[in-house]
């Protein structure tokens, strides 16, 4: 036996133990140590562009939030403005209404009073002239004129409205209204105001036709005052044609008087 194996002989087998484990130490730690090295390099090399993307991110969500405070801010000035126009649109409509009612295009109910105007039964005097004891057309229309000074809102004749542009004419034995020939008996149907008949009553124009054609010549004026008379709208259409807008002129400028039609 050599020198060398009795040496080995003689080391106590716990240090040879002892020796491997701290050997096996060694190289659990290099390789540890050989693979923190590329993960801590991947992680510092990786981390800047996520950081960089989550800025990017964070900025357009900044972005994207003022946007929306500008949408809010921008729906509600239209809302506002939107309102605004509501009421002008809303008192637009009114006055549009008020004109049509005014135009006799809407059917209206209300209290009012009737007048009924009735041909004469009297018999008619060898020098008469018989169509004086005929309701005409200028009676009617009188009995319509004096309703609207009485505060009438709306007039009818038998049912046929009465229009700024309406036109009662005699016709043989009938009056014309508007389009319509009327026979009599002839209902000037009114709405106006509680006081309306005791202001036509009191009025001289409707007393002096009242004496000028009931006293002398027989015409039946008979009467009812109603909580509730109805008008039917207009039926027919109106056209202007000798007037248009006026297109502001300018100061100074001279108007000229005779009428230009439209074509």
């Amino acid at each position: 036996m050599t020198a060398l194996g009795t040496r080995i002989r003689r080391i106590p087998s716990w240090q040879v133990t002892l020796g491997a484990a701290l050997l096996a130490l060694g190289f659990l730690i290099a390789a540890q140590l050989a693979s923190e090295g590329p993960r801590i390099r991947y992680t510092s090399l990786e981390r800047t562009p996520l950081v960089e993307t989550a800025l990017d991110l964070q900025a357009q969500q900044e972005n994207l939030k003022q946007q929306v405070l500008e949408l809010r801010t921008s729906i509600q000035q239209l809302e506002a403005a939107g309102q605004g126009g509501t009421a002008v649109t809303r008192d637009l409509n009114d006055q549009l209404q008020k004109a049509r009612i005014a135009a006799g295009l809407v059917a209206m109910s209300g209290p009012g009073v009737v007048i009924r105007l009735k041909d004469s039964t009297l018999t008619v005097p060898q020098d008469g002239n018989s169509r004086d004891y005929l309701v005409s057309g200028q009676d009617v229309l009188a009995v319509v004129e004096e309703l609207w000074l009485a505060g009438a809102e709306a007039v009818a004749v038998n049912g046929e409205r009465v229009t700024a542009s309406t036109a009662v004419v005699d016709i043989g034995g009938s009056v014309l209204v508007n389009s319509a020939y009327l026979a009599p008996p002839y209902d000037v149907k009114a709405i106006g105001p509680a006081p309306m008949y005791d202001t036509l009553l009191a009025a001289p124009g409707f007393v002096d036709f009242v004496r000028s054609r009931a006293e002398t010549f027989g015409i039946g004026v008979e009467y009812a005052v109603l909580d509730q008379v109805d008008l039917d709208a207009y039926a027919g259409s109106l056209n202007l044609r000798y007037g248009r807008v006026d297109a502001s002129p300018s100061p100074g400028a001279v108007a000229s008087d005779a009428p230009t039609e439209l074509p």
